[in-house]
């Protein structure tokens, strides 16, 4: 079993339910969840801490008497960390830092508070004590903000890689996935980071040369093609779409049914960023609409709805 503890932003709320409930393949609420389905911590942009759950007690004494089972290698140092449980506020900071100590102790091995070669997560959690190996989070796509080219518009750089993820939930090995607006390659990247097979289409000249320069960048290779979607060939497992907009206007209601109606050619599922609700246009292009998240930002407002 895993343990993995989430936070996110008031504004992000739908969409990181959204990404949590696909990966993990459960509804996710209340900033932790419970699954037997591993990902890696980094995967998502709101997971916060991960627990691969080794060992299970009713109290900490019996905890304490299971510890000396913990495997370390030969010379591995470790450091034990204690995880406050959503909505748990009866253990105090001291009392936490206490629990971490008598963990520590009763561990055979080394003990490094700085650069640790184990990490172990402590945590209670509906009455049991839970302890295994810990993994943080390191937000890796941080580095991708800083991008050599950028766009006003463009997708922030987390609900990107919660959208490549909401469209990709499964194992990214297994995967291949086409952005047939790509823009500056936001999208693309933040795949490429997760070892997801991506592709990139735009008809505008100056996005494909941006999307290069930013792929080149972080050291991915060039996925992108000069081109219209409309005459895109081919069968992918997903579709990623943001909807070209700018500060004054949406596409008329006929281009954009015309773009959906050509992604139903070439992709089983499809995620489509819009920013008003597209629910009757997806369903007259023949897809199905299986969810809908809403990115806020001040007054503006992202609409994620996912179709098959």
């Amino acid at each position: 079993m895993f343990i993995y503890t989430y936070a996110c932003h008031e504004d992000e709320t739908e969409l990181c339910q959204l990404e949590l409930s696909l990966l993990l393949a459960q509804p996710c609420a209340g900033g932790i969840a419970q699954s037997d389905i591993e990902i890696a911590a980094n995967r998502s942009p709101f997971i916060r801490r991960k627990i691969h759950v080794q060992l299970s007690a009713g109290s900490m004494e019996e905890l304490v008497e299971l510890l000396p089972e913990v495997g370390l290698g030969e010379g591995e140092t470790f450091k034990v960390v204690f995880t406050q449980a959503a909505g748990d506020s009866s253990i105090t900071y001291e009392e936490r830092r206490q629990l971490e100590r008598l963990a520590g102790a009763s561990i055979r091995g080394k003990a490094e508070m700085r650069k640790p070669d184990r990490l172990f997560g402590l945590i209670r959690l509906n009455g049991r004590w839970l302890f295994g190996f810990c993994e943080d989070n390191d937000a890796i796509w941080l580095e991708h903000q800083k991008k050599p080219q950028n766009y006003s518009t463009a997708l922030p750089v987390r609900a990107a890689r919660a959208i490549v993820n909401i469209a990709a939930p499964g194992r990214a090995e297994a995967v291949k996935l086409i952005d047939p607006c790509c823009g500056i390659g936001t999208v693309l990247i933040e795949a490429m980071s997760m070892g997801i097979d991506i592709e990139g289409v735009d008809l505008n000249p100056l996005a494909v040369r941006g999307a290069r320069m930013n792929l080149a960048h972080f050291g991915y290779a060039d996925r992108v093609k000069l081109g219209d979607m409309r005459g895109l060939t081919g069968h992918y497992d997903a579709a990623i779409i943001d909807m070209p907009y700018n500060l004054c206007s949406v596409l008329p209601e006929d281009e954009q049914l015309e773009m959906l109606r050509s992604m139903r050619r070439f992709a089983a599922r499809a995620v489509i960023v819009t920013t008003e609700s597209i629910e009757r246009l997806a369903e007259n292009a023949n897809w199905s609409v299986q969810a809908v998240a809403r990115l806020r930002k001040g007054s503006f407002t992202r609409f994620i709805t996912v179709v098959e």
